[in-house]
């Protein structure tokens, strides 16, 4: 029986998106009795009204600041040329309708390259059908999942299952050995500090 390493993340988050090449890393080099299972967190409700300028003040902050510590690269004539929303969850559902089609890690690559590179806006509905269009999906199937109930109750499940595990913070390593759970310290470009730490605690909590 497999154990579990949860990656619990948000495509529009700028630490998701800076830890997205340290964590595709991880996977190639765990072992193969760990099973790799990404949430959805979702770090912000879908609302129309423009951000505050002082947060968005904050968030360029931050972005600066990720690059400083990373090294991830960002476009900042996002703040200039988009209308920016505090809204996730409608990005976090395309990641849900691209994985019925077996296109979840490209989704959330797409969305991380047009929202920190290109310069637009994944909290609208038309830059994801634009995305979903780019990957070549079944673009009628994907807008009509995007506004489903199914694809609400998924992503519903998907927030039930980040409480349950009791992460607040986005990106989080969970790994679950029977019921317990052991969060997993993340550090940006050091994989293999982040693998000896699971390695560790693996050899720990088995025998």
């Amino acid at each position: 029986m497999k154990n579990k390493l949860y990656y619990v993340h948000d495509p529009m988050c700028s630490w998701c998106y800076a830890f997205k090449k340290d964590f595709d890393n991880l996977k190639k080099k765990l072992p193969n009795n760990i099973e790799v299972i990404t949430i959805l967190g979702g770090l912000a409700k879908e609302t129309n009204e423009i951000m505050p300028k002082e947060m968005q003040e904050k968030i360029q902050a931050v972005w600066h600041d990720i690059e400083k510590f990373t090294g991830a690269k960002f476009n900042h004539d996002f703040w200039r040329l988009c209308k920016p929303r505090r809204s996730t969850y409608l990005a976090c559902k395309a990641v849900l309708c691209a994985k019925e089609q077996k296109m979840e890690d490209e989704m959330i690559n797409a969305i991380q390259k047009a929202y920190y590179l290109e310069a637009k806006n994944p909290s609208d509905e038309e830059t994801l059908i634009s995305l979903a269009k780019e990957l070549e999906l079944d673009v009628e199937n994907f807008s009509n999942d995007l506004k489903s109930q199914r694809i609400e109750q998924l992503f519903q499940k998907e927030l039930e299952k980040r409480r349950e595990l009791k992460v607040f913070n986005f990106p989080s390593l969970i790994l679950q050995y029977k019921k317990e759970l052991y969060p997993i310290a993340i550090e940006y470009n050091n994989v293999n500090n982040i693998l000896k730490h699971i390695e560790n605690l693996s050899s720990n909590i088995y025998f």
